[in-house]
């Protein structure tokens, strides 16, 4: 399949969830500028390599973890082709078992489907329930791969957007942590 970038939001929401046609509404209401790709449903990082080759930016993985006690919960964005390694991140966050997120805390807190994880879903997070945590080389990066809370479109924006303008509007901060992701 061919994959096109255009810029900004689609001209009609035909066929679109409601979630998605939001991102939009508020990057566009924050002044923020950026390119989206429309793509089949993308569930894995494997099936993301080639829309990821068009949109040419930093692909994240994202990855909501909790605690044991399921009282802390983390949204950490990380390169893509970076191994996750638990113990590696507990220590820089001081939480001694991290685990996954259970889906249904996806659909709680963010209004996300798993396969659609994405730091878009802050904006659902009103209770300020979800800590986001991002890689160094994240935040290194010029540009950013996101899905707009659904798996049937990525957005490419800039970092400093996301951290300057995204972040505060959605009253989230975050914590830098360094991954290294070697075995």
């Amino acid at each position: 399949m061919e994959y096109k970038l255009v810029d900004g939001r689609p001209e009609n929401s035909d066929g679109r969830e409601e979630k998605e046609m939001k991102v939009y509404d508020l990057l566009d209401s924050l002044n923020i500028s950026y390119q989206r790709i429309d793509h089949e449903e993308l569930m894995t990082m494997e099936l993301c390599a080639e829309v990821d080759k068009v949109i040419d930016a930093h692909i994240c993985k994202n990855l909501l973890l909790r605690n044991t006690q399921k009282t802390k919960f983390y949204l950490l964005m990380m390169p893509g082709d970076k191994k996750f390694k638990t113990k590696e991140l507990s220590a820089q966050i001081n939480s001694a078992r991290l685990s996954f997120a259970e889906p249904e805390y996806m659909e709680q807190f963010l209004n996300i489907r798993p396969g659609s994880l994405s730091v878009m879903g802050l904006m659902n997070d009103k209770n300020n329930d979800v800590q986001l945590l991002i890689d160094e080389d994240t935040l290194a990066a010029e540009y950013v791969g996101v899905h707009p809370t659904v798996n049937t479109s990525s957005v490419k924006l800039k970092v400093k957007d996301l951290i300057e303008k995204f972040l505060p509007e959605v009253k989230h901060n975050y914590i830098p942590v360094k991954l290294i992701g070697e075995d």
